[in-house]
């Protein structure tokens, strides 16, 4: 492994990377984890990942707060391992007034939203049709402006309105009721966090959203509404004042995350509860945020597999994990909380609101 001032160095560049792009981690070698999308322009050992991982946010701490010092130390309190139970009683008793969810594709999926990666699904292969290098192309915006034509047929199937928030999009939306959700940090392009009633100001769309739009080449802005009916009869919406293409708000690979994204982190530091649910934790920057809470702060993963810290990492003793199907993993929370006829009642009052409109 290197050196510490070689890791330190290397540590800033990594971060310097990950600020400006929206990247997957990608095979490379069988000891290689490689930061960038389509060029391997940097690598990391695995041995560096796992060290690197631990302090994560370092350089993001040092730039927001002007410290020299990351925000990582070591964990607090008693090192009795937690439980479920114990982190519902905390919700239960509003000792977490402070939580911050952070949720992925793994929580849409129940709702019905396919996964377009998947061979055999009907989205995969109605896309098949655009001959696409790869799957990823869809999402790459040097190839949105060479062939927009792949994406929108996935914006029909994605558009807002196709789909319902489940479970776990209420369960968040209870926290928020009840004033003890700080914010929600989200993968998801669906809207279906807004769907569900959430506070477009309580979250953070990591990856953007198709509430709304902004043409290519005049940069006027648009709402959702004004281009759904030319994506829901398989036309690229066209901007009327320059005929440029107009592209709703989501991140493409090789364009910068939005602003917002950087402006909350300071929700992390503030945070005195974390859960973490329906996510695989491989897209950078938004992985890393796992490791930017206090080490006293409890993380909850409610999830399909272990994942990032929770899979290869060092355990924290206030680290919980509960896995298999999100949707029960959250009902069974909201059992222990208490909440499951309250959760039972706001679904049905929001199904009933969503059908009469």
């Amino acid at each position: 492994m290197a050196s510490p001032a070689v890791l330190q160095y290397r540590l800033y560049f990594y971060q310097r990377i990950i600020i400006r792009t929206c990247c997957t981690v990608k095979e490379h070698q069988p000891t290689h984890l490689s930061y960038t999308r389509r060029k391997y322009s940097w690598c990391v050992t695995q041995q560096e990942r796992k060290a690197i991982s631990s302090n994560a946010m370092h350089c993001w701490r040092s730039f927001f707060n002007g410290q020299s010092r990351g925000i990582f130390g070591k964990s607090g309190g008693s090192s009795k391992q937690q439980t479920l139970e114990d982190i519902a009683k905390g919700i239960k008793e509003q000792e977490y007034k402070r939580v911050v969810v952070m949720a992925g594709a793994g929580i849409s999926t129940p709702s019905g939203i396919p996964d377009f990666r998947s061979p055999g699904s009907g989205l995969y292969d109605n896309l098949q049709q655009y001959n696409l290098p790869y799957a990823e192309a869809i999402f790459e915006i040097n190839y949105f402006h060479h062939n927009p034509k792949p994406f929108f047929a996935l914006a029909k199937e994605l558009y807002p309105g196709n789909y319902q928030p489940n479970l776990t999009h209420y369960f968040v939306r209870l926290l928020h009721d009840k004033g003890q959700l700080l914010r929600m940090y989200t993968q998801n392009i669906d809207g279906l966090e807004r769907i569900a009633g959430i506070p477009p100001n309580m979250l953070v769309e990591a990856h953007g959203t198709f509430a709304t739009a902004t043409c290519t080449a005049c940069r006027r802005d648009y709402k959702a509404e004004e281009l759904h009916a030319d994506v829901m009869k398989g036309a690229i919406p066209k901007c009327p004042t320059c005929k440029g293409v107009i592209k709703p708000d989501i991140v493409f690979f090789g364009e910068e995350l939005p602003q917002y994204f950087f402006m909350y982190l300071k929700d992390f530091p503030m945070a005195d509860l974390l859960i973490i649910m329906g996510t695989s934790l491989e897209v950078e920057p938004f992985a890393s945020l796992t490791g930017a809470v206090r080490g006293s702060v409890p993380r909850l993963l409610v999830n399909r597999d272990l994942v990032g810290p929770f899979a290869w990492g060092s355990p924290r003793p206030n680290d919980v994990a509960e896995l298999g199907d999100v949707v029960s993993g959250v009902s069974k929370l909201a059992d222990a909380v208490g909440w499951t006829e309250e959760l039972k009642a706001l679904i049905a009052a929001e199904t009933k609101k969503e059908n009469e409109e």
